[in-house]
């Protein structure tokens, strides 16, 4: 039976949806793109942030959003997330909702009731069924995405690491991109998703108290497993119009460790609650949600640390390194690696295309030193076996360091 999000007598409280700027700061983008704005720039801007979000997966690609404290934005960001990779993705995205006491990502989505929820689906999904089959227990939201609540609006609904486990295992081959909200930290449900996603997004309210709350979760994070910081977008989220916070230093202060740091402004649209209209949106809000989007991409995709992507998709190597190839392999010489380019057939270059050396005497050789005799060397013992240490599992849930399950996110 669907239960509503919320009681008629709700819908009363909720005025009308207000654009995200003001007609004063509409009118000044209007002025100013008319007057000093460069419309190569800006698209090749668009442009860029296109590509990397729609660089093709391998597989299912999780990405974990959490925070270290309610009220950050963490709901919201997500919900951006789901609707940008919606928007921009011709494949399957997917919004899992991981924080079932009463989160908001169904509000933010634009649900109007809820009938399953994610324990209900742990117990219905069959390795058998279709993606057709398994959209029945799902609800739309606009760009063609799909929305997995968490509860039913019910205050004390758990969500337990075995439940969570299923339900992320069994649906990652069904869509290319997943965006978790999870608990916020230091949850059992959040730390979990925070080492086995292949990306996470870690929101920070843009005060001081919250940039300082945020880097000793970092530390914490980068103390147990510093492979996951390269893989961690922070977004400082201005919950007000000036916060007076220095965003520099905040992105010196909670980018050491290897994690980029991106700023979420003020939206009078996101700051109203209520279902997201991406129309309703101000335009640097809409710029700054594809560019977090086009940044956890690149980190979803490429787990090398010092490895992104640009252009279309196609990771770059380092400085005086081979050029390397959509799989991720040094292309060989000769290897087309322009986006778009035919990639040339395997063996040696037309003859034509060869230039042909001047053939000139190799010098002499110098003769030969008589060879040396090689004494005899006793046989080294063979070392003894190595036992291995007590099994740690990297599945979900299994403990490694002080209150965190033990890394590995599934590839």
């Amino acid at each position: 039976m669907s239960v509503p999000l919320l009681p008629p007598e709700a819908e009363a409280l909720r005025g009308k949806p207000r654009h995200g700027e003001n007609v004063v700061q509409r009118a000044g983008r209007v002025v100013r793109r008319a007057i000093a704005s460069s419309p190569a720039a800006e698209t090749a801007a668009v442009t860029e942030a296109a590509y990397a979000i729609q660089q093709p997966v391998t597989s299912g690609r999780q990405i974990s959003v959490s925070s270290i404290r309610g009220g950050a934005g963490k709901s919201t960001v997500a919900a951006l997330l789901a609707l940008t990779y919606a928007h921009y993705r011709s494949d399957p995205v997917l919004a899992v909702e991981a924080d079932p006491a009463l989160g908001t990502l169904p509000h933010r989505l634009g649900a109007r009731e809820v009938r399953w929820s994610g324990s209900d689906l742990a117990q219905i999904v069959d390795p058998a069924m279709l993606i057709t089959d398994l959209t029945g227990y799902l609800l739309p939201f606009p760009g063609g995405g799909w929305l997995l609540p968490g509860s039913q609006g019910a205050i004390g609904t758990r969500l337990d690491i075995e439940t969570y486990r299923v339900v992320m295992t069994s649906l990652r081959r069904y869509f290319a991109t997943t965006v978790v909200d999870c608990e916020t930290l230091p949850a059992e449900v959040a730390r979990t998703a925070l080492v086995t996603t292949q990306a996470r997004v870690l929101v920070s309210p843009a005060t001081p108290e919250g940039v300082v709350a945020t880097r000793a979760v970092l530390d914490w994070v980068g103390g147990v497993h510093p492979g996951i910081l390269p893989t961690t977008v922070v977004v400082v989220s201005h919950a007000a119009p000036d916060t007076g916070l220095d965003l520099r230093r905040a992105a010196e202060h909670l980018g050491i460790g290897g994690a980029v740091v991106l700023p979420l402004p003020y939206d009078r649209h996101l700051a109203a609650g209520g279902a997201i209209r991406t129309d309703l949106l101000g335009e640097r809000t809409l710029q700054a949600a594809a560019r977090i989007a086009a940044e956890v991409m690149n980190r979803a995709v490429s787990r090398t640390p010092g490895r992104r992507r640009t252009g279309a998709g196609a990771p770059v190597a380092a400085p005086g390194a081979p050029a390397p190839t959509s799989s991720g392999a040094p292309a060989s010489p000769g290897t087309s690696t322009t986006p778009g380019a035919p990639t040339p057939p395997p063996g040696p270059m037309p003859p034509t295309a060869q230039p042909v050396p001047t053939a000139r005497p190799a010098p002499a050789a110098p003769p030969a030193p008589a060879a040396l005799p090689v004494p005899s060397v006793p046989p080294v013992p063979s070392a003894p076996p190595v036992l291995p240490s007590p099994a740690v599992s990297t599945a979900y849930g299994s403990p490694s360091g002080p209150g965190m399950p033990a890394p590995g996110p599934p590839r």
